[in-house]
């Protein structure tokens, strides 16, 4: 589990770091008038610079990327029911990801801001964890019918 743990780290970590920088794009492409906006405007006066505000933002994606990637083994822990999975999977990707999204000024530094990014993360972990569900549900509904198929054709 160790070993699993390290290597997710290992590949979570340029993961993060490269989807921060397509999200940073599509925000550029939606938002900043033809300009390439790599972070708000807030974290560059927080950082001091924008190449500090940079390093810092690619820093904590990649930390977000290795943290989402480390605790997946929490979907592998076969005596956990998908309750506790999910909720303790919840917990831990929460608690990193929402000081890194206030560091990061993704939010709004108000209780509305905390609150309404929270909301959000949520309801998107909802819609993925659902999806993730069904696609799940179906492949085991596909491999019992391929069993059943075989059973049949042995006898």
């Amino acid at each position: 589990m160790k070993k699993k743990i390290i290597m997710r780290c290992l590949t979570g970590f340029p993961l993060g770091l490269a989807i921060g920088y397509v999200i940073s794009i599509v925000i550029s492409l939606v938002w900043a008038e033809g300009y390439y906006s790599p972070c708000v405007p807030d974290l560059i006066d927080m950082a001091g610079s924008e190449i500090n505000a940079v390093m810092l933002q690619a820093f904590l994606c990649g930390a977000l990327g290795t943290g989402f990637a480390a605790s997946s083994v929490i979907w592998e822990i076969e005596n956990w029911g998908i309750v506790k999975q999910t909720g303790i999977y919840f917990l831990i990707v929460s608690l990193i990801m929402m000081p890194i999204a206030y560091v990061t000024y993704w939010m709004e530094h108000s209780l509305k801001g905390i609150v309404s990014y929270f909301g959000i993360f949520a309801l998107i972990f909802a819609v993925v964890w659902l999806v993730q569900y069904i696609r799940a549900r179906r492949n085991v509904r596909d491999m019992n019918a391929s069993l059943g198929r075989q059973g049949n054709r042995e006898k």
